[in-house]
């Protein structure tokens, strides 16, 4: 992960300095661990300095973690991107109106959000629930999410060949958000129109039934599943970018 970097030299430096000062502990050598203290502190922060953007973005997922908040009913301030698809998903159940909307996750989606009406617009309550009106243009179709952002509205998806689940047979958005998760990793929210049910699906797995709570839960810890895997992956493409930088300005 660190070889050919500057970061590689930097950790290098910092634990042959923390050899060096153990050593000098063990042999009592007190002028020269006070030196060795001095400069394991300027590598340390030298070292935090070259990972900051890293640690920042590993800090706001920890933050983010819902088994570190303390719990639903203690949420304050600005409502969070679950917040609003799971208030204008049960807005939409009380009303029975249809619903359909994917949330991306690590899988490209351009090419169903090119597909759409392309909107760009901040992720709301009331904003999908204007889109899923009935009589709305846009009602016919999927909403993708990626972010905060809602991408695209009016969005074709491919269905999938299953046609009954436990029984019942699907209808037509019920297949499009299963076929959807079958070919790509996003999450898929499902508002029937003919009961008012809230469904999932994920990984080719149509779950119903969800209460609000629930629903907020399985949100919370999918997205958040993600977006740790995400982090990981650039992480490491932003290394591996640096390394061949390095390597090339070498040759």
């Amino acid at each position: 992960m660190l070889k050919g970097t500057f970061a590689a030299q930097i950790f290098v430096g910092l634990l042959i300095v923390l050899f060096l000062s153990f050593s000098a502990q063990a042999l009592n050598l007190r002028g020269v661990n006070l030196l060795l203290k001095f400069i394991t502190d300027i590598w340390l922060i030298a070292f935090i300095i070259v990972f900051q953007p890293e640690i920042r973005r590993l800090l706001a997922l920890i933050a983010k973690n819902p088994f570190l908040t303390l719990g639903n009913k203690n949420r304050k301030g600005k409502k969070s991107v679950t917040d609003e698809i799971v208030d204008a998903a049960f807005y939409l159940s009380q009303l029975q109106h249809g619903a359909l909307i994917v949330i991306a996750r690590m899988a490209n989606l351009q090419p169903y959000i090119e597909g759409g009406l392309v909107i760009s617009a901040k992720v709301s309550k009331d904003l999908i629930c204007s889109i899923f009106y009935p009589r709305s243009p846009l009602h016919d179709g999927a909403v993708i999410i990626q972010g905060e952002i809602v991408e695209a509205a009016r969005c074709t998806l491919p269905l999938t060949q299953t046609t009954m689940v436990d029984g019942e047979s699907l209808g037509m958005r019920h297949r499009a958000g299963l076929g959807m998760s079958e070919n790509t990793d996003s999450i898929c929210v499902i508002v029937s129109e003919e009961t008012g049910s809230v469904s999932t699906a994920l990984e080719g797995i149509l779950i119903k039934g969800y209460s609000k709570d629930s629903l907020r839960n399985f949100l919370d810890e999918n997205l958040v599943k993600s977006e740790v895997k995400t982090w990981k992956i650039n992480f490491f493409k932003k290394r591996k970018k640096e390394t061949d930088s390095s390597n090339s300005s070498v040759l």
